[in-house]
């Protein structure tokens, strides 16, 4: 059922999909690769289908411990369903520093955000450090070969960044990165 919902989604809504499949599991595996038992909560943000979630509940994550941001209706309803012990909020990323939200040490993103413009990214990384504690963790990924943050974004944020493990096994290939508050 994912993959008919997600290229139907793809077809009627182009622009805030941004992708020609759903992130493999290998992917998703190397977006969670850093949760650890002291992580805390974590919020997933543009969850599609629910590939990532999967693998932050197979990480360890309880799923009272997981929040779900995904803006798109029939996203949503999927979601609720496949996974009804999290949180599932259908909600626009932009919003995320209103959530009333505590001990949040990871936000996990499958936002296109390079395609997403500037002001909007700046809103939704500063609301997602904003929720997090010190030290707390962004992980994106990208389908090209610069950072899935602006320049502008990070400089303005104060985010340090590192990439993890390249993905080949993806439709196209991915890079994972992770971005903190530089000390």
């Amino acid at each position: 059922m994912s993959f008919p919902l997600f290229m139907w989604q793809l077809v009627r809504h182009p622009k805030t999909i941004s992708a020609i499949a759903p992130s493999s599991t290998g992917l998703a595996r190397q977006m969670v690769s850093e949760i650890t038992a002291d992580t805390g909560r974590v919020v997933e943000i543009g969850a599609g289908t629910g590939v990532i979630t999967r693998q932050i509940l197979a990480a360890g994550v309880r799923p009272e411990d997981l929040s779900i941001v995904e803006m798109n209706p029939k996203f949503c309803k999927v979601l609720k369903a496949q996974f009804p012990d999290c949180n599932v909020l259908e909600m626009d990323a932009q919003a995320l520093g209103e959530l009333p939200l505590e001990n949040v040490g990871m936000v996990i993103s499958g936002l296109p955000l390079l395609s997403i413009p500037e002001p909007v990214q700046h809103n939704i990384i500063k609301g997602a450090f904003g929720l997090m504690v010190d030290g707390g963790k962004y992980v994106q990924f990208t389908y090209g070969p610069k950072p899935p943050i602006a320049p502008a974004v990070r400089e303005a944020n104060g985010l340090a960044w590192r990439c993890l493990k390249k993905v080949w096994l993806n439709l196209p290939p991915a890079m994972p990165y992770v971005f903190t508050k530089k000390p």
